[in-house]
């Protein structure tokens, strides 16, 4: 039996084709003598019906843990000898945050020379800041169901409520006069 994943005009990308699309139609497929869809298709205007597996939601100001890793990007200015003293001679790690392999955060050549295992170390816990984040989460959220908690358990909670509001805060405008130039 399957249910709708999505519903008429929710905006998806289509996995196959690449894009965002807004979905026209719900198209369950019925059986006779059966309550519920045996499969649902999604009408989203380009040419043909796609299934839920090809569909994937927008997701609203949220970091998908699964999607956060480190690539390795050809290091276009130094030869593999002139860089040999680094962890992977010849390469230097790029934070994608995308499901596909673009977008994300990159380093200067000159910064990762100047310390290259520092830069992977910060590569590896920026990949990995989705995952703190829920178990922060989870233990702001377990502090909050439970009243009684030991010390220790409850000034860390504490801070993982700090942490996440300090990351959760839109920054401020900073257009209060100081953007305008004298005359």
């Amino acid at each position: 039996m399957a249910k709708a994943v999505y519903h008429k005009h929710q905006r998806v990308f289509v996995l196959p084709v690449g894009t965002w699309a807004l979905v026209e139609h719900v198209k369950p497929q019925w059986v006779k003598d059966v309550e519920e869809p045996v499969r649902v298709f999604y009408d989203c205007g380009l040419g043909r019906d796609f299934t839920a597996e090809e569909l994937a939601a927008e997701q609203a100001d949220s970091m998908e843990a699964g999607h956060w890793r480190v690539l390795r990007a050809k290091n276009k200015w130094q030869s593999i000898e002139e860089c040999a003293r680094h962890p992977f001679p010849g390469t230097f790690p790029v934070v994608v945050t995308e499901s596909m392999d673009w977008g994300g955060w990159r380093v200067p050549a000159a910064e990762y020379d100047r310390d290259p295992q520092r830069i992977e170390a910060q590569a590896r816990l920026m990949a990995n800041a989705p995952r703190l984040m829920e178990i922060a989460e989870t233990l702001a959220r377990l502090a909050g169901e439970d009243g009684e908690m030991p010390p220790a358990l409850s000034k860390l909670s504490r801070r993982a409520n700090e942490v996440l509001k300090e990351i959760n805060t839109k920054p401020a405008s900073k257009d209060n006069g100081s953007s305008r130039r004298a005359a």
